[in-house]
């Protein structure tokens, strides 16, 4: 017979046994972590300071850089908390908090990108009509329904997982508090579980993925066969770009995260990719943006130039 107990704490997986390295990953995540922090609340500030950028695709991206500095604040700080303490661990309530945001912020960046894709879509195969369509109640509309899916699909992830039974060590094999980790410490029956993680989440996860997709092969037909000038082909195409990669990030590393094969290999690069996912993928969205749109650099060099001259 397993023997069940009642876990009060799990040991999460440090980065490195390597003492002398330990400063230098904190120190590196911490500034990962400060020019996430500033990067996206850089364009939070000037969406909803500057009328200029008071539009649809500006509102989404507003909401992704939001969510953006939730999602890395859900792993970054506990994981380099454990950099320079000598207990890593973390307590069970705190383990199932994490698991319901991490899967909450995700699930919700998803679906976001999704609309962006049709936002961009519309914008530039109606644009008679986008105002129309578009319009500032059917915006905060899909962004509610956005956020409010993705909570009561994290809620089930984290309810299902809190009523585990823990029969095994409690070691988790991973920096963080995830379902997939969590199950390997489980005992009796976790069908249930998996079931929720290779059903829904990937349904979900597809079904996303697609939409995105189907919105930017669509534009990128529109464009091709329709007769447009040379500067709206490049203006359409460079905004599109930069939604892309964004897509292409978040996908590829949640492909190379929750869809390889169990091994010896996948697990150490699944470990991997897991913090670039939480840690460099965040970081990358508003540089991706601002580097690539020209009115976002025209209006933070208004606001931050006000913000300067106000100080001088």
């Amino acid at each position: 017979m397993e023997n069940i107990t009642t876990m009060n704490e799990f040991l999460l997986l440090e980065l490195t046994s390597i003492q002398d390295l330990q400063p230098i990953i904190f120190m590196t995540f911490l500034i990962l972590y400060m020019i996430d922090l500033f990067g996206n609340g850089s364009i939070l500030v000037i969406v909803i300071s500057e009328p200029r950028l008071h539009s649809p695709m500006y509102f989404f991206l507003g909401n992704l850089s939001c969510l953006d500095i939730c999602y890395s604040s859900v792993t970054l700080p506990k994981l380099m908390s454990n950099l320079i303490s000598t207990h890593k661990a973390i307590s069970f309530l705190g383990c199932i908090t994490q698991i319901h945001f991490f899967h909450f912020l995700g699930c919700t960046e998803a679906i976001l990108l999704a609309m962006m894709g049709f936002d961009r879509f519309v914008a530039i195969c109606y644009p008679l009509r986008y105002t129309v369509i578009m319009n500032p109640q059917v915006c905060i509309l899909l962004a509610a329904v956005a956020w409010f899916t993705s909570f009561i699909y994290a809620l089930m992830h984290s309810v299902m997982t809190a009523h585990l039974n823990f029969c095994h060590s409690q070691k988790l094999n991973y920096f963080f508090c995830d379902v997939k980790p969590l199950l390997e410490l489980a005992c009796g029956d976790i069908g249930l579980n998996q079931w929720l993680i290779y059903i829904v989440t990937c349904s979900l996860a597809m079904a996303a993925c697609f939409l995105t997709l189907l919105s930017y092969f669509y534009i990128i037909g529109f464009l091709l066969f329709k007769n447009r000038s040379c500067k709206v082909l490049h203006k359409a195409l460079s905004t599109c770009a930069s939604h892309f990669m964004v897509v292409s990030l978040f996908y590829g590393t949640v492909a190379l995260t929750y869809i390889t094969p169990a091994s010896a290999t996948s697990v150490i690069q699944e470990r991997f990719v897991a913090i670039i996912h939480t840690t460099v993928t965040p970081m990358l969205n508003p540089l991706i943006y601002t580097l690539r749109n020209k009115e976002v650099m025209l209006a933070l060099r208004r606001v931050f130039g006000k913000k300067l001259k106000q100080f001088a």
